[in-house]
């Protein structure tokens, strides 16, 4: 599915759009242009050629001086180009598992499973304070496809923001997969840290809040 739809838009400019898309809620062609540093008119074009190809859609939004604005936004489609977990030998796996070992054998190697991904974070993540660790893990997660990044808040609180979650399919079927991610990232941040999920035209944002 990756590469056919890759073949259709293979052009850096397009693939820059989609990125940049991703790690947003929606986004004017005038804010993807002052982002990108592209044209108007270049980036009107490529957002008309995704959006017949079904990876965008619009929404109008209130913009300057009052006036409504149009705010392209990724499809489900798009997912394409970015990693799950839950994919369909991974999912028959678990079933065929739950089904000769018995029910709760799933959330044991999910419990595994994050146990040593705490492990490996543990060593990886740099920082003496909350918010040095915060960026670092940000740092990571990103580089797994998490299309993370850092946020501050108006209360002087920080958060780490995730526009893809490779584990969305899971969870769908296993919901103990967040309890147990969250606690991984409240070790690893050593933080108290709470966990937020917003879903919005099929896309999930997960955000995790550390206390100012």
């Amino acid at each position: 599915m990756f590469l056919k739809i890759a073949r259709e838009i293979a052009k850096p400019q397009a693939f820059a759009i989609l990125d940049l898309l991703k790690r947003s809620t929606g986004l004017s062609v005038r804010e993807m242009a002052a982002a990108l540093r592209m044209s108007y008119m270049g980036v009107k074009q490529q957002c008309v050629k995704l959006e017949k190809k079904g990876l965008l859609d619009t929404r109008r939004r209130p913009g300057r001086a009052g006036r409504p604005e149009k705010a392209y936004r990724l499809t489900s489609k798009a997912d394409a180009f970015y990693p799950e977990a839950g994919n369909e030998l991974t999912m028959d796996l678990l079933h065929t598992i739950q089904e000769i070992y018995g029910p709760s054998v799933p959330d044991k190697l999910f419990s595994n499973y994050f146990i040593r991904r705490t492990e490996d974070y543990l060593k990886k993540v740099k920082g003496q304070s909350a918010a040095d660790r915060a960026a670092s893990f940000a740092r990571l997660r990103d580089e797994e496809g998490y299309c993370s990044g850092l946020e501050q808040v108006p209360d002087g609180g920080i958060q780490v923001v995730e526009f893809h979650h490779p584990l969305k399919e899971l969870i769908g079927i296993y919901p103990n997969i967040r309890l147990m991610e969250t606690q991984m990232v409240r070790k690893v941040l050593q933080s108290e840290v709470q966990r937020q999920e917003e879903t919005s035209s099929g896309l999930t944002c997960v955000r995790w809040c550390l206390p100012a």
